[in-house]
């Protein structure tokens, strides 16, 4: 019971503590009615039964007034009890939210890359509705249909035990049908979330998709991955529906033939004489209503136990382990790796590097696609941690580091650019929440992006489309420069920040990034190497290897791998795209 009500609650049972107790309250409350009704039927009894003028009218009257009253009293429990349901069960999914998405945001980059999006998505916004509608609707209810049940035996046993054993004898039968079901439902159950998750990945590939899907004409009966996941979903859904179902409708059916047999034996016992007729229809009325909760409660079991291994999965989430470090980086903020291994899975990418990246420097890394230069990038600021080896951050294992502490001394501009779907102003200021309008234009301008700002509808106030879909590439290149200007952190990453500018704004780029260099350490990936020629230092990169380090004049003069690349990229300035001869004339 303690682990079914972590899992429902998301690993917050004290939140369901108070709802369930004004619950019971409602359902105690509720029970008035019947002790009233079967007052009224006594006096009925003996009215009838009795000489002729002996009905107790006044009695009657009273009975019916406190049926009235007692409807404002059952309102006024049901009302605190509703409101106390519903707001514990969105509290628990409001609060559990935000403390998985803060925990999702503490993870390794590595393990949140294993996952597929759409699983991230269904577990914080799906999964949390199940419970949900579990906290507001099945608990209660199962609160309720519990707790009635149970009084009911209680108090009938004393009017005649016989007659409650007759009413509730089925009860441990259909409670095995339902435990037998259980095993059943959690395998069922894990093979509709993975239906569930699957269809989610292949709506949002389609989506984010869309233009490669329009462009090669996988539209309609030829674009078959998504129709197959929605129809691997329905088939999951009838298994677990068709399946659970008969097992839940067996139950009720056996809970029912309770009151089947308490006729029996009731009428029995009636001709016998061995029962009174007032009793006989004292559990009558009550066998006619104790048995509604209870049905309506299996048949809703299956979604309950279903939301608790929605709870399950979000509670093994939060269980793993954060990135680990609790030290404050040291002001220093030069960079060295040292014997630096790492792969994705099983997938080498970086074999022993061993580099220095002094303070106040600027390095680049160059080679070839797939030679490791992100990668590099991304574990100096420790998006993942190092498979051997150490990442040193002011002569500390960054392992050590808080990576809270540590991501504030880096600003980093990435190859692919994420904005969000807000206005320009605070895009920027996602470097530095509390920057004022002043700096945020100051950074702006650092960065040649308030041009084309000042441009737009509304200026800095212009909404972003999600991910920037309004902007071009080279201008949300820019932003994102401007939200490291803004950060002034004494370490900066830039991943191809000149990857997607025009060449008129290369220079004035490069004249940003040259200011940020004093009192920094600046490491740059690139691909253009004219746009590294006056680094500090370069390091070119081969098949996750350091295959050459030294300066630009040095490395041409070698003769190596960056030259060979240099000379590719000059030769490639003087490509253009030739139409075809026409058949037939001259070349």
């Amino acid at each position: 019971m303690t682990t079914f009500l972590r899992n429902i609650t998301a690993g917050n049972p004290r939140r369901i503590f108070g709802p369930v107790l004004l619950t019971l309250l409602s359902n105690l409350v509720n029970i008035g009615p019947f002790v009233l009704i079967l007052r009224g039927i006594q006096l009925l009894f003996r009215g009838f039964s009795g000489p002729e003028g002996t009905m107790d009218l006044a009695g009657l009257t009273w009975l019916c007034a406190g049926l009235a009253a007692y409807m404002i009293l059952i309102f006024l429990a049901e009302l605190p009890a509703y409101r106390a349901n519903y707001r514990g069960a969105y509290l628990v999914a409001a609060e559990g939210r935000a403390t998985l998405a803060e925990h999702l945001r503490r993870l390794p980059l590595g393990y949140l890359s294993s996952r597929d999006p759409g699983d991230m998505a269904n577990m914080i916004m799906g999964d949390f509705a199940l419970l949900e509608q579990a906290l507001s609707h099945f608990v209660p209810q199962l609160a309720g249909a519990l707790i009635m049940p149970l009084l009911a035996l209680v108090g009938l046993s004393f009017l005649d035990p016989i007659m409650a054993l007759a009413m509730f004898f089925a009860l441990p039968l259909a409670a095995a049908v339902m435990a037998a079901a259980t095993k059943l439902l959690r395998v069922l159950g894990r093979r509709h979330m993975k239906a569930k998750i699957g269809a989610a990945n292949r709506l949002q590939e389609y989506l984010y998709g869309i233009r490669v899907v329009k462009a090669f004409n996988l539209t309609g009966s030829r674009f078959r991955r998504l129709e197959r996941s929605f129809r691997d979903l329905m088939n999951e859904s009838i298994r677990l529906e068709g399946t659970i179902g008969p097992f839940a409708m067996t139950a009720v059916a056996l809970l029912r033939t309770g009151l089947t047999v308490m006729v029996l034996v009731g009428v029995h016992r009636l001709l016998g004489g061995r029962l009174d007729p007032f009793v006989f229809v004292t559990f009558l009325v009550v066998g006619s209503r104790v048995f509604d909760p209870l049905t309506l409660a299996l048949i809703n079991y299956a979604e309950l136990r279903y939301a608790e291994q929605a709870g399950e999965r979000i509670l093994r989430l939060g269980r793993e382990p954060v990135m680990a470090g609790t030290e404050i980086p040291p002001e220093s903020a030069s960079v060295a790796v040292r014997d630096l291994s790492f792969g994705y899975g099983d997938v080498p990418v970086l074999h022993d590097l061993s580099a220095d990246f002094p303070q106040g420097s600027l390095t680049a890394l160059v080679g070839p696609s797939g030679s490791g230069k992100s990668t590099l990038l991304k574990l100096i600021a420790r998006f993942y941690d190092a498979d051997s080896g150490q990442v040193l951050f002011g002569g500390r294992d960054v392992k050590e580091l808080d990576p809270e502490a540590l991501m504030e001394r880096i600003s980093m501009v990435f190859q692919d650019v994420y904005l969000f779907q807000d206005t320009v102003a605070n895009n920027i200021r996602f470097g530095r929440e509390e920057a004022t309008d002043g700096e945020v234009i100051a950074a702006a301008k650092k960065a040649r992006c308030h041009d084309f700002i000042m441009k737009l509808p509304k200026g800095y106030d212009s909404l972003v489309g999600e991910g920037g879909c309004t902007l071009s590439g080279g201008e949300k290149q820019r932003l994102s420069i401007a939200r490291a200007l803004l950060k002034d952190a004494p370490l900066v990453l830039l991943d191809e920040a000149t990857a997607s500018l025009d060449p008129e704004n290369e220079l004035e780029i490069q004249k940003a990034v040259d200011s940020l260099v004093e009192g920094r350490t600046v490491i740059v990936v690139a691909h253009r190497l004219k746009t590294v020629c006056r680094a500090d230092s370069i390091i070119v990169l081969d098949k996750g290897r350091i295959a050459e380090r030294g300066r630009h004049e040095e490395l041409l003069a070698r003769d190596g791998l960056y030259a060979r690349l240099w000379k590719i990229q000059q030769e490639s300035l003087g490509w253009s795209l030739a139409p075809a001869p026409l058949q037939g004339l001259p070349v």
